[in-house]
């Protein structure tokens, strides 16, 4: 499933609304961990492909079918015209933009880009796991601990996201 974009920001809004009642379909809830940070990442890479290419876009879907949504991976996918490669920024602690691909790094399980046509396409997986599954005990029953926020000084391969706090899983 597939959604075109204009070059507007008004585009980001109805990619999110789309993606949400795609997932509605799927089998996986509105409140699930996946769906929030999916909407998320839809979010952050349209605004890249609105903001920074200036061309129409699409963005792809692919999501497990309901009967087989446990313990499958969704693909996001978001195509344009523009041949330049994503570049991830350092942005300050002030800064109210460049932190997208840090973003996804630090949410997608995995995340690339390839030359597609004249332009590229940048996507990233989730992968879900059984929602009936304590995801807090390990293999043999015992509880693992909770996982703690912490603050590092670099975020991922992006460095430059000083005191940038995200949950360490």
């Amino acid at each position: 499933m597939q959604l075109e974009i204009r070059p507007d920001p008004a585009e980001v809004g109805r990619a999110r609304k789309w993606a949400r009642s795609r997932l509605a379909g799927s089998g996986i809830g509105a409140d699930e961990p996946i769906a929030e940070t999916l909407v998320l990442l839809v979010s952050e890479l349209v605004t890249n492909a609105v903001v920074h290419t200036g061309c129409p876009a699409v963005v792809r879907l692919s999501l497990p079918e309901p009967e087989t949504a446990e313990g499958a991976t969704v693909r996001l996918e978001v195509a344009d015209a523009c041949s330049r490669a994503p570049v991830p920024r350092c942005a300050g602690g002030e800064a109210t933009g460049g932190r997208g691909l840090a973003l996804v790094d630090g949410l997608a399980d995995r995340w690339g880009w390839s030359v597609e046509g004249a332009g590229k396409r940048i996507w990233c997986e989730l992968d879900r796991s059984d929602p009936s599954e304590d995801a807090g005990a390990d293999r043999d029953g015992a509880r693992c601990p909770e996982p703690a926020f912490e603050t590092y000084g670099s975020y991922g391969a992006y460095g430059g996201f000083e005191g940038f706090a995200y949950e360490a899983v």
